[in-house]
């Protein structure tokens, strides 16, 4: 059946213990069973920094590139918590674009910190 349906291993139906197959508008929920599936798919979780919460411009940028989303998640908070002050240090939406797209491309060169930045100046120097 085309569509969404969440089951259990009591339904007849459903080949595992527990799964939801995305639609793009409707939920078919077999009776008696509660629906796992509540909207349309999110984009991956992509983690913060440690005094900067993940802009939403950054973030889609991110999660469209898949290497230069395994980085992000393999650098510290603190690295993350960089690149985020150095992007959202920019003035203008022109560095600020062209600031994310560099983010991608050092990411993906293996770059664990911003090129050319002093630091963020609104974490204490303890690292926190």
């Amino acid at each position: 059946m085309p569509g969404c349906r969440v089951g259990d291993d009591n339904d007849a139906r459903t080949p595992s213990a527990r799964y939801a197959v995305p639609h793009d508008r409707a939920v078919i929920v077999p009776s008696g069973h509660e629906a796992l599936y509540r909207g349309p798919m999110s984009s991956p979780r992509v983690p913060g920094g440690v005094v900067h919460k993940l802009p939403g411009d950054l973030r889609k940028a991110l999660a469209v590139n898949p290497t230069a989303l395994d980085a992000w998640k393999d650098i510290t908070p603190l690295a993350r918590n960089e690149f985020i002050c150095w992007v959202e240090d920019a003035k203008q939406e022109m560095t600020r674009e062209r600031r994310i797209r560099r983010t991608q491309e050092e990411l993906e060169e293996g770059q664990r910190r911003p090129c050319c930045w002093p630091g963020c100046e609104h974490r204490e120097r303890t690292g926190r």
